[in-house]
């Protein structure tokens, strides 16, 4: 299937799956499914009494984590399909420009939608007073639908695969991508850059409850507006790789990006009762963080051979969602056992050695 067929038919799906929620929530309302105790994990059955054979699981959430199950599966194909087709519509010597857009756009959406998400939700909520939770089903939906139609626009240029050359295995796909990546050092050290950066953020995205408890006049419910001027730095760092970046390599971008991040992030751990210091300090590791980013996945783009992009960019896909899900578990239990301070430390240690 081309890029373009899996960009678009992945966005109008996870639209409909949306559009449907509302309506299978009706049908599942106050109904239950009798599962046995026995299938549950053996941390929840000490909360079941011995007479109860059954645990009454909401028929609603079941059908919840199964939309959700499949929306994320969903974007699992719309991920790589996106970087692939990258450079398919972008010249090769406007690559960086075009993901430096990118990571600008995805930056800029991040902190407009942490001002507006909330108030545009309860508006459409408003207009459907009566029909539950339709009106923000329809804004989301919506935006899957409209993402679609325009991705129909798109010209790639691919040439169609012959269905009866093409056998398509995962277990191979992936074993080819593993193999691409071990012969193939420029892309496989952009790659564990990628990771070290994702995981550094999923990481702050959970010290930055602690770190917002410490500094004067914020409170710990306040977090967000750390992790927003960390993405105003990033903005501000891709907008100057689109117009400078050129002038150098992406090597020597990531280098001094993560020299940068390793400063920063000591920075923080050390002005953690100056709010100035740490918002200062925070935008300009998000200035950093897009030198790193931008660079790297640019490399990826133009190192990698046309025929692996798919293959390549579904294990980075796979390895960020690990990289951003495994540290949120991680950072907290690693700040609770050693304290903020060394954990900002290992992190800026972390920054500077995925560039070793």
């Amino acid at each position: 299937m081309a890029k373009k067929q899996v960009l678009v038919i992945s966005n109008f799906c996870r639209g409909l799956l949306i559009l449907l929620l509302p309506f299978l929530l009706w049908v599942g309302d106050r109904q239950n499914i009798n599962l046995p105790v026995g299938w549950l994990p053996g941390f929840l059955r000490r909360w079941q009494t011995e007479e109860h054979q059954y645990f009454a699981l909401p028929l609603g959430f079941a059908i919840l984590l199964v939309v959700t199950f499949a929306v994320s599966t969903l974007t699992q194909f719309f991920a790589p399909a996106e970087q692939s087709a990258t450079p398919l519509v972008v010249r090769r010597r406007n690559l960086l420009a075009a993901n430096s857009l990118t990571t600008l756009t995805m930056m800029g959406v991040l902190i407009i939608g942490f001002a507006i998400g909330e108030p545009l939700l309860t508006l459409a909520d408003s207009l459907f007073p009566q029909a539950g939770d339709v009106g923000p089903v329809l804004v989301v939906a919506g935006c899957y639908l409209v993402a679609g139609i325009v991705l129909l626009m798109l010209k790639t240029g691919e040439k169609q695969a012959d269905p009866d050359l093409v056998h398509p295995h995962v277990l191979s796909d992936i074993q080819d991508g593993i193999r691409y990546l071990q012969e193939n050092h420029r892309v496989r050290n952009a790659l564990i850059q990628l990771l070290i950066l994702f995981s550094i953020f999923a990481a702050l995205s959970v010290l930055a409850v602690s770190m917002a408890a410490h500094l004067p006049g914020l409170k710990a419910s306040q977090f967000g507006f750390l992790l927003a001027f960390g993405g105003l730095g990033m903005a501000i760092g891709a907008l100057s790789i689109g117009y400078i970046g050129q002038r150098f390599s992406p090597t020597e971008l990531a280098l001094w990006g993560s020299l940068g991040m390793g400063v920063c992030l000591a920075g923080l751990a050390l002005f953690d009762h100056s709010l100035v210091l740490t918002f200062v300090t925070i935008t300009i590791m998000g200035f950093f963080a897009a030198m790193v980013g931008v660079p790297m996945q640019t490399l990826m783009q133009v190192e990698t051979d046309p025929e692996f992009h798919g293959k390549v960019f579904g294990l980075e896909n796979n390895a960020n969602n690990i990289a951003l899900s495994l540290p949120l578990a991680l950072a907290g239990v690693a700040e609770s056992l050693f304290g903020l301070t060394p954990v900002l430390f290992f992190l800026a240690a972390a920054a500077i050695a995925g560039e070793f």
